[in-house]
């Protein structure tokens, strides 16, 4: 079989089984519907750079009580915000990455996250894979954020071979069909946790395992 039926039957078989309604915070916070969603995933994915899921979720719904717009999070105590993001891990770090978002945005943006890659990357703090994240999630743009899973997986079915993220954005837009964009981290992030996890995957139950090459794997379930 070509490489490139073998991607397309990966796609529909991992697709089928992860829909677009995956229980991800950054899903969930997809459908919010209110003028700061945008504000609100945007933060809400930095606060879960190397935080748990659930911790995320969590962390954010507690911040957004007392402040989720740019001005609000701008103007809260350094000390403050510490105090509510603490359980997101690093939260000396992220509280100031927070705060200099958000007078970024006042400053430069009239308080609006930007609806552009290279806007968003001009903001200290934010790399690629939060503003695809931004883009995907909160204006709906087809673009790919690269995530651990997202790098891992593909390097382990051998569809790319990258040693960065940044890269494996670039190979995965020249691969994958841009009617599968969308949701593709959404559903590698999923099938990520759930069969194909970084030490030990399942590969006795993963329903794609006959087109992985297994690349990297020393044992797997």
């Amino acid at each position: 079989m070509k490489e490139s039926n073998k991607i397309k039957k990966v796609l529909k078989i991992l697709y089928k089984k992860y829909p677009s309604h995956t229980k991800t915070t950054l899903n969930r916070m997809r459908n919010i519907e209110d003028k700061q969603a945008p504000f609100k995933i945007l933060i809400s994915c930095l606060l879960s750079l190397r935080a748990r899921d659930e911790n995320t979720e969590k962390v954010s719904k507690e911040l957004f009580k007392v402040a989720k717009t740019p001005k609000a999070i701008a103007n809260i105590p350094l000390k403050k915000l510490e105090k509510i993001i603490y359980s997101s891990g690093h939260y000396h770090k992220k509280a100031r990455t927070l705060k200099h978002v958000s007078k970024e945005l006042i400053k430069r943006f009239k308080g609006k996250v930007p609806k552009t890659k290279e806007e968003l990357l001009s903001i200290k703090g934010i790399g690629p894979k939060t503003a695809n994240i931004v883009l995907a999630f909160a204006f709906g743009q087809c673009v790919i954020p690269v995530d651990t899973h997202c790098h891992r997986i593909p390097n382990r079915l051998g569809w790319v071979k990258t040693k960065k993220p940044e890269k494996t954005e670039l190979e995965l837009n020249k691969i994958i069909p841009d009617n599968k964009k969308c949701e593709f981290n959404a559903v590698f992030v999923q099938f990520g946790r759930d069969i194909c996890t970084p030490i030990s995957p399942w590969c006795s139950k993963c329903p794609v395992a006959k087109y992985c090459q297994r690349v990297g794997v020393q044992r797997s379930r």
